[in-house]
């Protein structure tokens, strides 16, 4: 058993040194203070490191398909009304969405930016005593009302009971409906009145859109848009013959949900255009998102990168109109963010690196001090006996 003790000693890396044999001295208590707080101040730093989170980042190959996107945005065009501004979406596969009104509100402002309504889009019909039915006769008592179409019914009990579903009926028959006083249902909202009175004012539109996940496009523009012989046409009043002003700023545009960190680099741009009826176009490349949180959480959003081009009205062609138009295509690859604490092995490694390296490198500075000045005193002390 002894022998196995004496073993034990032998391998002992750290032997001890009597104390008699100690030499303090005043620059090895400085090192020790300097290397002492060094060791604590990299002791707190590793330490908060070690309690916030870290990201990883990784790139993959996007394999997802058949999911939907939505888009968020928040625009305002000082120079157009709200009446006439219209959003469409088309995508590769062949959807079309004219004139969408869902999930979207508009802000009418003055001059100086002050709203001075806000309303869904769309133009409600007020309830209004015996209006005019479709057989020609005024609303009976007990009868219940259906507005005539004007000859855009799509079938024999179609009814039409307000002036933006006339409107859409006589898209959808690819018309275009210009003396509204002559609509009823147009005549009873006040409709030309109402766009007449919004004349100066411009408009905030904002709200989502849910599109297919493929490449596509969505566009602002004045006056309701319908489709007519492949080409896009616009239904537009008589007193709408004026040039629009397309100048606009873009409060926010966001492709999916936020997430932290997200940078979308149209927040927050304005563009202002002196020439009219222009075509503003924003080339955007969508890169698919997924961000997990330190608890688990997991965000399936989008981050976005764009160039853009404006052309001026004099270059367009004559299927092209005024507006603004966010042409999106999605990149194959697809990032992914996850957050993570440092592990405690990770922690308490460095803890040891950050001691062990302090006090070597303290040691040996220490004592290329001490025996550098043993060495000089042992010279002068040669030197006085020569």
């Amino acid at each position: 058993m002894e022998g196995m003790y004496q073993k034990l000693r032998n391998l002992d890396a750290y032997p001890k040194i009597n104390e008699d044999f100690y030499s303090r001295t005043l620059s090895g208590g400085l090192i020790t203070l300097i290397s002492s707080i060094l060791m604590l101040f990299l002791f707190f730093s590793e330490f908060s490191l070690y309690l916030h989170a870290v990201t990883e980042t990784k790139l993959l190959v996007d394999t997802t398909r058949g999911q939907t996107l939505r888009i968020n945005f928040d625009i305002t065009f000082p120079a157009i009304r709200c009446s006439l501004l219209s959003v469409d979406a088309i995508d590769i596969s062949g959807e079309q969405h004219h004139d969408i009104r869902h999930d979207i509100t508009k802000k009418r402002i003055n001059a100086h930016g002050d709203v001075i309504e806000v309303r869904q889009d769309g133009i409600g019909a007020p309830k209004i005593d015996k209006p005019l039915q479709r057989h020609g006769g005024r609303l009976e008592h007990n009868e219940e009302y259906c507005g005539s179409c004007f000859g855009g019914e799509m079938s024999d009990d179609h009814c039409c009971n307000s002036c933006e579903e006339v409107r859409e009926a006589y898209r959808r028959k690819g018309w275009a409906l210009t003396n509204m006083d002559l609509i009823d249902q147009c005549k009873r909202e006040g409709f030309v009145q109402m766009i007449k009175d919004e004349e100066g004012e411009g408009c905030n539109i904002n709200g989502s859109l849910e599109v297919n996940r493929v490449a596509g496009n969505f566009h602002f523009v004045p006056g309701k848009s319908f489709h007519q012989s492949n080409f896009q046409l616009l239904d537009l009043l008589d007193m709408q013959k004026e040039s629009y002003n397309i100048s606009h700023r873009i409060n926010r545009l966001a492709f999916g949900d936020y997430f932290p960190g997200v940078v979308n680099p149209l927040d927050g741009i304005q563009l202002m255009h002196e020439t009219p009826n222009g075509v503003q176009q924003f080339f955007i490349k969508v890169v698919p998102t997924i961000y997990t949180d330190i608890r688990g959480r997991t965000v399936h959003s989008n981050q976005y990168s764009v160039t853009e081009h404006f052309k001026k009205s004099e270059l367009m062609h004559l299927d092209s109109l005024p507006g603004v138009y966010f042409i999106y295509d999605f990149s194959p690859i697809k990032v992914t963010f996850k957050e993570e604490h440092t592990s405690f092995l990770h922690f308490m490694t460095s803890i040891c690196a950050i001691i062990g390296g302090i006090f070597t490198i303290a040691g040996i500075v220490d004592s290329f001090i001490y025996h550098g000045r043993k060495a000089i005193k042992k010279k002068m002390e040669i030197g006085k006996f020569s």
